[in-house]
């Protein structure tokens, strides 16, 4: 990765977005602010990358949103990908519960996709600094003082030695413990710690003996991934109580003793690559931004990682906050665009915060809880169940209140990736929307609609085509316009309603019309 430095020329600042934070959710804000040409620096607190992934799995909203950015098949490293394959259920689970299906909620893409985030993240830093960001390592914030129009960041070496950086925005996805959070006084709130949990990657010294899976006993939980060929995941939860002291590092003797007094027998392992605590903490920052100061990823919220919703929440946020923050700094956002940012995602995270502490819950491993998940795992069973628990996993229940009018089918809703054909050849909506820009997208040939749109042209793609196929129920919507993030903010009734409606939602979403 570069590393270089450039100053924000004429801007009397170094940069004029400093994004703390190089895990996946702060290159991939990096990404979209330099893909709309925003001067951009990341700033990570490593030297190096350390390789490390405690996620790998991507939802199907996130997969959706990726391939919106044309960035799906990079974070692909050749690993598990999970389709909607005719007759083959995607199965995955709540409170370890292996009943749910998720493909029956998912219409549109892959399920599952298996990216480690240590990949995903450089994926995301290579294409953010091809676009014109910074990555600026060995920079550990240490201070943060804001002012009227900047924000002067002091930043630590590992040998000691200190610099000033001063920014125009700061967005902190510097994780659970993140330093833009608590140097700026944003609160954290929720509830504290009651299992004791450890994840690390060891040799197994006999993986066809090893417990593998998720296995369950009135002393805890046992997560073995079992690689016989290499380094296997293993992780434990204790649920007598938090660990007493979190910031102790652990020992594989540590870990090793916890797998063999939870499971009833020794698993023989060496040779850790990492080990580390968390917990099932569910903790929110009461505001995603402070003035010039913006929360993302694990810096905004933290919970225990039930289904793997934790890195597909925070890149959800990036993805959200880019543009909106990108035409704050062009100087078009409407009054209130960058507050919907906290408006939109600081419910979604409370929800699967919520998800998480239910799950926690039933993952209890007292014998009392049994009847519980025995009467659990048959209520999953039951499709309307079974839909409901597999939107909230995958993401794919997330609608936002764009203040649309009433009955609009679309609004507020991400817009299913349409093969279409423009003049120039065939596309998808997914394709449209690669430059993060706002799309109006008519497939009438609305001659009137795209005149309401015209004034709006500098930051709005206007882009006539015609559905590649028809629509099976002889139903089609004639005009779209999408928010960057692929969301939909208005439709077409075809009805005398329209020019005006459609001007309204350009105005509210996109700021006064330019001619």
């Amino acid at each position: 990765m570069r590393t270089e430095a450039q100053p924000a020329g004429g801007t009397g600042v170094d940069t004029t977005v400093a994004v703390v934070g190089g895990g996946p959710v702060g290159t991939l804000v990096a990404r979209e602010l330099a893909l709309l040409r925003i001067d951009v620096t990341v700033l990570e607190r490593l030297p190096e990358p350390d390789g490390i992934s405690k996620a790998s799995t991507l939802h199907a909203r996130t997969a959706q949103t990726l391939d919106r950015r044309g960035l799906l098949e990079a974070v692909q490293p050749g690993r598990y990908v999970a389709s909607r394959d005719a007759g083959r259920p995607v199965r995955f689970h709540f409170a370890s519960i292996f009943e749910l299906d998720l493909s029956r909620v998912v219409d549109e893409g892959p399920v599952i996709v298996g990216s480690p985030q240590a990949f995903a993240q450089e994926v995301f830093a290579a294409d953010a600094v091809r676009l014109g960001a910074r990555v600026q390592r060995d920079a550990e914030l240490v201070g943060l003082d804001e002012y009227d129009d900047h924000v002067r960041l002091r930043l630590r070496s590992t040998s000691g030695a200190e610099r000033t950086l001063t920014a125009r925005w700061v967005i902190g996805a510097d994780g659970a413990r993140s330093a833009v959070r608590k140097l700026s006084g944003i609160r954290f709130l929720g509830d504290g710690p009651t299992v004791a949990a450890l994840m690390g990657e060891v040799r197994l010294l006999d993986p066809a003996g090893a417990p593998a899976g998720w296995q369950r006993t009135p002393r805890g939980w046992t997560l073995l991934w079992v690689n016989p060929y290499g380094p296997s995941r293993v992780c434990t939860y204790d649920f007598r109580g938090p660990h007493p002291d979190r910031h102790t590092p652990p020992t594989l003797d540590e870990l090793r003793d916890e797998v063999e007094r939870i499971s009833g027998r020794p698993v023989p392992m060496d040779d850790p690559a990492w080990i580390s605590r968390f917990s099932d903490a569910s903790l929110q920052a009461e505001h995603y931004r402070k003035g010039r100061i913006l929360l993302a990823g694990d810096a905004a919220h933290v919970h225990f990682p039930a289904g793997g919703q934790g890195v597909n929440l925070g890149l959800q946020d990036a993805v959200n906050l880019g543009w909106k923050l990108a035409a704050e700094i062009r100087g078009w956002a409407p009054d209130g665009l960058l507050d919907t940012y906290h408006s939109e995602r600081h419910p979604v995270a409370a929800a699967v915060l919520n998800n998480v502490r239910a799950q926690v819950a039933l993952m209890d491993p007292d014998p009392r809880t049994d009847a519980l998940r025995e009467l659990f795992a048959r209520l999953m069973r039951f499709d309307e169940v079974n839909a409901y628990l597999s939107t909230m996993i995958t993401g794919a229940g997330v609608v936002y209140p764009v203040g649309a009018p009433a009955g609009d089918p679309l609004a507020g809703r991400m817009v299913p990736s349409l093969p279409v054909k423009t003049p120039d050849s065939p596309t998808t909506l997914a394709e449209l929307l690669h430059q993060g820009r706002p799309l109006l997208l008519d497939l009438a040939g609305d001659a009137g609609l795209r005149a309401v749109a015209g004034p709006w042209a500098d930051r709005v793609d206007i882009v006539t085509a015609t559905p590649a196929t028809p629509a099976g129920d002889g139903r089609r919507t004639e005009a779209l316009l999408v928010r960057p993030d692929g969301y939909a903010v208005w439709s077409a009734r075809g009805d005398s309603h329209d020019a005006g409606t459609l001007r309204a939602a350009l105005t509210r979403w996109f700021g006064p019309e330019t001619w």
